[in-house]
C-alpha cells in the first residue's frame, strides 16, 4: 500500500492506496469513530458493484451502517440530489462526531463533501473515490459541490475529507472510456508541473490502460501527491492551486455547451482542454509547437479524445463556447484567467489572453467539425 500525507495542520489527512481497501475499510474507518455508526452515500451503479463488500466489511466488525443510493450520472450534482442527501442525513440523525463515506466517483464525492460541509455547520466525512478521476483528482484537496444551470461547480465550499481510500481493485470495474476519462487528469499533472512524470506516462500508459495495477497505483500516488503538494502550499486556491485547472476553462465551457451528457465526460474535457491550452501556447509564442505536438500524439497513442472533432454532435460557434467561459469559477473582476504553459511541465497562471485568439483557435478546430 502507498500513502500520501495531505498535511494541513488540524485538517490533515492521509490517501491510502492498494488493493482491497474497500473489503477492509474497517481498519481505516474504525479508528476515526466516536459511536459505531456510519452513512453511506453512493450511486446505482456503484452499489450494484461494492456497496454490499463495503458494508459487510464494516457491519462484520460491528460498525452500523446506514446507505442512501442516488440516480449515476452528472445530474446529480444538482441542488435536488443535494437537498435530498442533508434531508436524509438529518433523517438518520448523523450529529458532526460521526462519519458519512462518499463511495462513488468524482460526482458523489463533490456532492456528499458539500453536504458535510454545510451539515449542521460541517460534518466528518471519507472519499472512497471508485473512479481513476476521482482517485487521482476530485477525491482531494477538498473542493465540494454542485453544479448549476450558469456553470460547473459554481455551488460549493472547502472542506478537507477525514481520510482517502483509494482502492485500485476497482478500476477494474471501469468501462475503457470512463478509464481513460480519468487518466486525461492524471496526464494532466504531467503536463502542469513534472515532465518526468510524463515521461513516464509516456512509457508506461498502455500497460497502466490494460490494467497493471503496479504502474496504477504509482500514476495515482505521483498524482495525488503532486495535488498534495499544491493543496498545503494554496488550500483555498488563492495562487499555486489554480495551476491544477489545466484544461479545465476549456473543458466546462464545452461540458455545459453538451449539456453535462455523456457526450462528453468531464476527463475527456480535460484532456480536449489541456490540448487547446498547448495550442494556444504555442500560438503565442509562449512554447515551442513540439510541445502541443507531443501532447496530442500521447492522448492519440492512448486511444483518447484530444480535439473538439472527437465530440459527437454540433457544438456551439467560437464566440458563444467563449461566452461560456465567462462563467468560469477562474473570472476575476470579469477578466477570464487562462492556465498556460511555456512547454511540458511549465504551467502558468495568466489574464494575458486576447479574446479573439481564443475564438481563432476554437474556430480552427470546429471548422474541422463541420
Amino acid at each position: 500500500m502507498k500513502t500520501v500525507d495531505v498535511n494541513l495542520g488540524e485538517r490533515a489527512y492521509q490517501i491510502h492506496i492498494g488493493s482491497g481497501l474497500i473489503a477492509n475499510a474497517t481498519g481505516f474507518i474504525a479508528p476515526l469513530l466516536k459511536r459505531q455508526r456510519v452513512a453511506i452515500v453512493t450511486d446505482e451503479n456503484v452499489a450494484t458493484l461494492h456497496l454490499n463488500t463495503l458494508v459487510e466489511g464494516l457491519e462484520g466488525a460491528g460498525i452500523s451502517t446506514a446507505s442512501l443510493t442516488l440516480p449515476a450520472g452528472e445530474s446529480t450534482k444538482s441542488w435536488p440530489h443535494f437537498e435530498r442527501t442533508v434531508e436524509w442525513l438529518l433523517s438518520e440523525k448523523i450529529e458532526r462526531r460521526d462519519i458519512v463515506i462518499a463511495l462513488g466517483g468524482g460526482v458523489i464525492g463533490d456532492l456528499v463533501g458539500f453536504a458535510a460541509a454545510v451539515l449542521r455547520r460541517g460534518i466528518r466525512f471519507v472519499q472512497m473515490p471508485t473512479s481513476l478521476l476521482a482517485q487521482v483528482d476530485s477525491s482531494v484537496g477538498g473542493k465540494t459541490g454542485i453544479n448549476a444551470p450558469h456553470g460547473k461547480n459554481l455551488i460549493g465550499a472547502f472542506h478537507q475529507p477525514s481520510m482517502v481510500l483509494a482502492d485500485i481493485d476497482v478500476l477494474d470495474t471501469l468501462t475503457p472510456r470512463d478509464f481513460l476519462a480519468g487518466y486525461g487528469e492524471v496526464v494532466k499533472y504531467g503536463l502542469l508541473g513534472n515532465e518526468a512524470f510524463f515521461e513516464w506516462l509516456e512509457e508506461h500508459g498502455p500497460a497502466l490502460a490494460k490494467g497493471d495495477k503496479e504502474a496504477r497505483a504509482e500514476a495515482v500516488r505521483i498524482s495525488c501527491q503532486m495535488k498534495a503538494d499544491i493543496v498545503e502550499r494554496d488550500e483555498t486556491e488563492q495562487g499555486d492551486r489554480a495551476l491544477l485547472n489545466l484544461g479545465h476553462t476549456f473543458c466546462h465551457a464545452l461540458e455545459a455547451a453538451t449539456g453535462y451528457s455523456d457526450r462528453l465526460l468531464h476527463g475527456e474535457g480535460v484532456a480536449i482542454g489541456c490540448a487547446l491550452a498547448f495550442d494556444l501556447s504555442a500560438r503565442m509564442g509562449l512554447c515551442a509547437q513540439e510541445a502541443p505536438s507531443r501532447v496530442a500524439q500521447h492522448l492519440s497513442a492512448m486511444g483518447m479524445k484530444s480535439q473538439l472533432s472527437d465530440i459527437d454532435g454540433a457544438l456551439p460557434s467560437a464566440e458563444a463556447l467563449v461566452d461560456l467561459m465567462a462563467q468560469d469559477k477562474k473570472v476575476v473582476d470579469g477578466q477570464l484567467r487562462f492556465i498556460l504553459a511555456r512547454g511540458i511541465g511549465q504551467a502558468f497562471v495568466t489574464s494575458d489572453v486576447e479574446r479573439a485568439d481564443v475564438v481563432t483557435l476554437l474556430n480552427d478546430y470546429l471548422s474541422d467539425t463541420v
